[in-house]
């Protein structure tokens, strides 16, 4: 187990690397800003693994493993990168596989298609759904929560379960932050429903993650892992959960209304005292070294 953290130090993944054989990296926020690769965060995942390190990447994507590799093999993240890569997809699989047959609402943009197959699930409307399945706003720019509460209404009424494919409340996607289906469940909690989650922060993404690690032949030792993330009650949150060191990356989706040039160590834990978590390091962004 990790010992309590009094205050986050700023880091560079070099400067780390003595400390840690495996990373667990988060994907938009970290390597990705939605729109584009960042290439100083994928080189140092590049040269984290050229020096004898375990990457893993552990995403709140509603995609599978398969399907995210590899739209970022075609965006250019290349071989070198990574080990393994693991997801919420993933991770919420196995609970719809559970719930088949079964008829539900979908709520989520159509490139999502691919979590769904291979299961006997026939999309219905709330009326007839047994549960909800939610990979995030049809609209994937511009849906917000609200737009659902309607639905969210009826399905409370009936007592369904609302299935999230993604944990994440928002996430960053170039200059802007767009909703996920985590915001779309955080509300129908809030309202009194049911939802399901199994992404970051909770522990089936990470035994999954473990799994992976596991089956090269290596051994798992919780204080050599590392977790890379930019969201506090997710990656950061989830860390914490299974007890292993974090380091917080201040420019993902807190970077659009933070002046990372101005950070400091007092100022980034107080950004993750709102949240009621702490990271043992910081980073305005992921790289080798400056």
């Amino acid at each position: 187990m990790t010992q309590p953290v009094s205050q986050s130090r700023p880091a560079e993944l070099s400067q780390l690397r003595d400390r840690y054989d495996v990373l667990y990296c988060d994907v938009w926020g970290v390597i990705r800003d939605g729109r584009h690769l960042l290439p100083a965060a994928v080189d140092a995942l590049v040269r984290f693994r050229q020096s004898g390190g375990f990457v893993c990447l552990v995403s709140n994507s509603p995609q599978r493993a398969r399907g995210l590799t590899t739209m970022l093999d075609q965006m250019g993240l290349g071989g070198g990168s990574i080990d393994a890569a693991v997801t919420s997809g993933d991770a919420i699989h196995a609970e719809l596989a559970a719930r088949t047959p079964g008829r539900a609402l979908r709520i989520g943009p159509e490139s999502d298609s691919e979590l769904y197959e291979g299961l006997e699930i026939e999309f219905t409307g709330i009326e007839d759904a047994d549960f909800i399945s939610c990979t995030g706003p049809d609209d994937y720019w511009n849906g917000k929560p609200e737009d659902y509460r309607a639905v969210l209404d009826v399905a409370l009424a009936r007592d369904l379960d609302l299935v999230c494919a993604n944990p994440d409340i928002v996430v960053q996607s170039g200059e802007r932050l767009v909703y996920c289906a985590g915001a779309i469940a955080r509300l129908y909690t809030q309202m009194g429903g049911r939802s399901v989650v199994a992404g970051k922060p909770h522990r089936p993404i990470y035994d999954l993650a473990r799994a992976k690690l596991e089956a090269t032949g290596r051994a798992f030792d919780p204080q050599r892992v590392l977790a890379i993330g930019d969201g506090p009650e997710t990656d950061i949150a989830g860390a914490v959960r299974i007890g292993i060191d974090a380091l917080f990356v201040t420019d993902g989706i807190h970077g659009a209304y933070m002046n990372n040039d101005s950070l400091d160590s007092e100022a980034v834990a107080g950004i993750l005292s709102r949240y009621g978590v702490q990271a043992r390091w910081w980073a305005s962004r992921l790289v080798w070294s400056a």
